[in-house]
């Protein structure tokens, strides 16, 4: 991965890099991309019949509800006060 696509990609997450930051990153994504380059190589195939063979339902926790946390603690600090999050449009 070359700096200007880790320039560009820190420019759309609104992050700021150093030069030294910048190439750091560039190296650490290349090695990434390196490794998922080598995962795609192994030919997984899914079968349902043979996967999950060891999950047995009484091994699953219970499914239980809990309460959250009440919405007007949530949004003090939005800016909307409609119930909602207003968040700045990040794709081009």
């Amino acid at each position: 991965m070359d700096l200007e696509m880790v320039t560009y990609l820190s420019k759309l997450g609104k992050l700021s890099f150093t030069e030294e930051e910048l190439e750091k990153t560039a190296e650490e994504m290349t090695s990434i991309i390196e490794i998922m380059d080598t995962i795609k190589e192994i030919d997984v195939e899914y079968n349902a019949l043979a996967d999950n063979k060891n999950v047995y339902l009484n091994d699953l926790r219970e499914d239980a509800s809990e309460p959250s946390m009440p919405t007007e603690k949530i949004l003090q600090n939005a800016v909307n006060s409609e119930n909602c999050f207003v968040v700045p449009k990040v794709v081009e």
